[in-house]
């Protein structure tokens, strides 16, 4: 998702006025706000403006971790946002999330983040709504395998199924400027663990945690644009990523069967390979089995059912594979509906 998709502390420019006045009788302001706009119905083709003369990203160095005190901002017990309630993690270290990232850029260069810094779109850096502020991560593009390291010091993307939001920098580095989107893997890093080599569980809520309603992501458009000065925004306009902080408890394996953590291997992910959803992880064969007869019974046909083998003790069931995050984002709304809440992003 590119930084127009970006929700509800960014909508869409193109509301009519009678629904932003709608709003600002109506909207809470969140302790740093973001430009606010009311969400139309999404165009055909929106256009993400990019910067005129932006850096070559490559030379942009990777964020290297080191040990930070938790900030005094964006880090509250949980905050609100839409209806959805979230509560900021205890810990980063071994969380490993695999979803679809999205980007933010030029409209809130130079704004204030969550963590009281000014975003800088030319950094890598990144908005995630569960992780302690400020942390680090790597992130990688699980359809090419580039991967850049980040400085997680925002809140976001407050859009269905978006996991991570990445400064321009990043997402141009990860090659997913113009799609917008991408599906990645996000491992958190710590000076004393650089790196991740072994399986661990997925400790934290995968593409549920920004469930506020689905939206599908049509490839953007750009127009290049000198970017904003960083006094840009309107006065008491919300700025990037912004909301207070994020975070759930661990995710279940499935719905109806708890007290088993959906596994990833970590590592340095293969690029390529196909995508699949996971419906859910169980470890009673009659639970998988009856899982995988209701989504057929709904007409949902190519789903699929894996063995327990030694790197994995419980029954997973899948559907896929799945060609875009278009396809993803309408194929969770839909598991959703049937009673699938925890479904997430798997690969081969």
């Amino acid at each position: 998702m590119s930084s127009c998709e970006r929700a509800p502390r960014r909508a869409r420019h193109l509301a009519p006025p009678a629904v932003l006045l709608l709003l600002v009788g109506c909207a809470h302001t969140p302790p740093h706000p973001t430009p606010a706009r009311a969400p139309p119905p999404a165009p055909a083709s929106p256009t993400t403006v990019l910067p005129r003369n932006p850096p070559d990203v490559y030379q942009v160095p990777d964020a290297v971790p080191r040990d930070e005190p938790r900030s005094a901002f964006g880090n509250p017990p949980f905050y609100t946002v839409a209806g959805h309630r979230y509560a900021v993690l205890p810990s980063a270290t071994g969380y490993v999330e695999r979803g679809v990232a999205s980007w933010y850029g030029t409209e809130f260069h130079g704004l204030r983040t969550s963590a009281g810094e000014p975003y800088d779109m030319f950094a890598m850096t990144a908005a995630h709504k569960t992780l302690p502020l400020p942390c680090y991560a790597r992130v990688t593009n699980l359809s090419n395998g580039r991967s850049v390291v980040v400085r997680i010091n925002d809140r976001g993307p407050f859009v269905a199924n978006r996991i991570i939001d990445l400064s321009y920098s990043a997402a141009a580095r990860l090659d997913m400027i113009r799609n917008g989107t991408a599906f990645v893997q996000v491992e958190v890093l710590t000076p004393a663990a650089p790196t991740l080599t072994a399986s661990m569980p997925v400790s934290a809520p995968a593409a549920q945690a920004a469930s506020i309603g689905v939206s599908s992501v049509p490839s953007v458009s750009v127009a290049p644009m000198s970017a904003p000065s960083p006094g840009a925004a309107p006065p008491g306009s919300p700025v990037g990523s912004t909301a207070p902080g994020a975070g759930e408890a661990p995710l279940a394996a499935s719905a109806g069967e708890t007290g088993t953590a959906a596994h990833v291997s970590t590592g340095p992910p293969a690029p390529g390979g196909s995508f699949y959803i996971q419906v859910g992880a169980y470890s009673n064969r009659e639970n998988a089995s009856a899982a995988a007869l209701k989504l057929r019974a709904a007409g949902i046909t190519n789903v699929l059912t894996l063995a327990p083998d030694a790197h994995q003790p419980l029954q997973r069931v899948r559907v896929g594979p799945i060609a875009s995050v278009q396809q993803f984002d309408a194929t969770i709304e839909r598991l959703s509906a049937l009673g699938f809440p925890n479904a997430r992003l798997a690969q081969d």
